[in-house]
């Protein structure tokens, strides 16, 4: 039996600079989620509302909305939609960046004009246990110790917030694009190879290889690392493994981009990760000056663009482009 909490949670919105404070009934169903799984489990998961808006911004260019959404009693994600002007029900793509980095960006000018600039609707959020998401846990439980957790719930919201923008009448969720960073580019992997209703997956400097990332990534304290390379983390963080999740991407459009001298990646779990990605869908930049000379031309959201609106008239192209 599931038990259900009734909380009464007051929205400060102010705090976002969006707007005035209100009071929202949400219903939260405390079930136990399997972080075995990444298709979510929507009887132990569920939306009980269709979120609630904390404010909105207009500006010339675009518009910004602030939603949060919760199905984990303690745990409510807030999410940034950006539409374009101009565009009566833009497709969509979902924003992941990577531990720690908080959602912030999703805030500034330029970024939300660079990720509507093509016509496409952005959505920027966190994973589970960074940035605001991290409260009412010991300090402890952190990301990396609680890897597998923070990885397949952040994988579960991926699947949620599609459902909950599935129901607004503003936006076009068929066919959805991922773009993730680090750690948000495993999670993007990993939602994708759990919903098919994701078309287009951009990562760049993917975590994985998790034997041999958390044995060498500077991420990790030296003064915990061995707690992280005994058999039972392992076999947790093998849950989670974005490598072994690739292969049920073959009929999407995928781009593994890599910058060599990304220091968080390990060499040998970069190797690994590159290994298994298909020749045509894999760029590697010598460094970060080369990814960034490449993006000027393209920008965040050039290639998305193109895979998920072919009817503009510019051919798909392949990932190298």
């Amino acid at each position: 039996m599931f038990r259900s909490l009734l909380l009464f949670v007051i929205f400060i919105g102010a705090s976002a600079g969006l707007g005035s404070a209100q009071t929202v009934e949400l219903a939260v169903h405390n079930g136990k989620e399997d972080w075995t799984r990444l298709p979510v489990d929507r009887k132990v998961l569920r939306p009980a509302i269709d979120g609630a808006s904390i404010g909105a911004a207009e500006t010339a260019n675009y518009s910004r909305e602030l939603i949060r959404l919760q199905w984990r009693s303690a745990d409510p994600v807030d999410i940034w939609i950006v539409r374009p002007h101009g565009v009566a029900k833009p497709k969509v793509v979902l924003y992941l960046y990577s531990f720690p980095s908080d959602i912030d960006r999703f805030r500034e000018d330029s970024w939300c004009l660079g990720a509507t600039q093509n016509g496409l609707a952005a959505v920027g959020f966190v994973s589970a246990l960074t940035g605001e998401r991290f409260r009412g846990r010991p300090m402890k439980e952190w990301f990396i110790p609680e890897l597998q957790e923070s990885l397949a719930s952040s994988a579960h919201d991926v699947q949620l917030i599609i459902d909950y923008l599935a129901r607004r009448d503003d936006l076009n969720v068929d066919g959805v694009g991922m773009f993730g960073q680090g750690s948000g580019g495993s999670i993007a992997i990993l939602a994708a190879a759990a919903d098919p209703r994701i078309r287009a997956i951009d990562v760049l400097n993917p975590w994985g290889d998790w034997p041999n990332w958390l044995k060498s990534s500077p991420i990790v304290p030296e003064n915990e690392r061995s707690t992280y390379l005994t058999p039972g983390f392992l076999e947790k963080a093998s849950y989670v493994e974005p490598i072994a999740s690739i292969p049920a991407l073959n009929d999407r459009a995928l781009r593994v981009q890599q910058i060599m001298d990304y220091p968080n990646t390990p060499p040998a779990a970069r190797d690994k990760i590159a290994a298994a990605v298909p020749s045509d869908k894999l760029v590697q930049y010598k460094d970060r000056t080369a990814h960034a000379e490449a993006w000027k031309t393209a920008g965040l959201t050039g290639w998305l663009s193109r895979q998920l609106q072919p009817e503009s008239g510019k051919p798909t192209e392949s990932a190298r482009k």
